[in-house]
């Protein structure tokens, strides 16, 4: 694994609106350095345009978001609906038809699809009928093996068909869908594509995992200070960003991910999960770094 020489990792947004600021894009060298933060007012189709045309070879492109809903628990994303797709390239291209009048890469039309908005939940008291299923009780709806992975490793990742607080990535995930449908083609996304043997490839990451590598523990993801990012660098051996005071955890998210991924990207066992079965790869995906 150690053929990537430039290691990309984006925060992404699902918010309304043309420009997000909660997009973030840094970059780390394989020679080494600190990483660096990509100054610039991102939407998502900067970003779709970005991935799709202007990459530097050999990159591993890590993306703060979901690259599929959850599927094995129920042998299905939406259980009961005729137009449940198969796997995880028709789940995004029904996304992307579905709301292919939304601006942005917005994802509005399909959590308010007849259909389909059953399965989400919309706010405090807005719950879809199908957002639990007897096969997943929880009340917190149903997660991917990814997430059973994540919550194992000790971070409390939030189910997809989620809508509803901070924490969320229903949005983000939806609206990411849309991306990677129009990246077919252009650019493999592992494991749902198979890692190729060169070139670039794009993986899901979830930076709270990267935070825990560096150090920091339950409740302590979130950095705001060049300080607090410049220590959880270093425990990953990465040299400092300059800089003083405070900064936007979309930021620092952002440019500790990039150096993580420099980090861990040649170990074998990221590429090869215990729970990352043949089925589970072409319908949920997996997420980078969970084991």
């Amino acid at each position: 694994m150690t053929r990537f020489e430039h290691f990309v990792a984006i925060d992404w947004s699902g918010a309304k609106g043309a420009v997000q600021k909660g997009i973030a894009l840094a970059v780390a060298h394989g020679d080494g350095g600190p990483p660096v933060l990509v100054d610039h007012g991102w939407s998502r189709e900067d970003v779709l345009s970005v991935l799709r045309d202007e990459l530097p070879p050999y990159t591993l492109i890590g993306i703060d978001l979901g690259i599929a809903l959850p599927f094995a628990d129920c042998d299905a994303y939406f259980p009961e609906w005729s137009q449940s797709p198969r796997d995880a390239k028709e789940l995004w291209r029904l996304i992307d038809t579905v709301c292919a009048g939304d601006p942005h890469l917005e994802a509005t039309s399909f959590v308010a699809h007849p259909q389909a908005s059953r399965y989400f939940r919309h706010g405090k008291d807005s719950t879809g009928d199908r957002f639990h299923h007897p096969a997943a009780p929880t009340r917190e709806g149903r997660f991917r093996k990814a997430e059973d992975a994540q919550r194992s490793s000790g971070v409390r990742p939030v189910s997809n068909f989620n809508l509803v607080g901070a924490a969320q990535v229903g949005k983000s995930s939806l609206t990411g869908m849309r991306m990677l449908h129009r990246l077919r083609g252009h650019l493999p996304v592992w494991p749902i594509d198979p890692l190729p043997a060169n070139g670039s490839v794009l993986v899901e990451i979830y930076t709270s995992l990267a935070a825990r590598e560096a150090g920091r523990g339950a409740g302590k993801a979130k950095m705001r200070s060049f300080a607090e990012l410049n220590e959880a660098l270093a425990a990953l051996g990465s040299a400092p960003v300059h800089g003083d005071g405070p900064i936007d955890d979309h930021s620092t998210d952002a440019l500790l991910t990039a150096a993580w991924l420099r980090k861990v990207a040649h170990d074998r066992r990221r590429w090869d999960p215990p729970g990352l079965t043949g089925q589970i790869a072409q319908t949920e995906g997996w997420t980078f770094g969970a084991l």
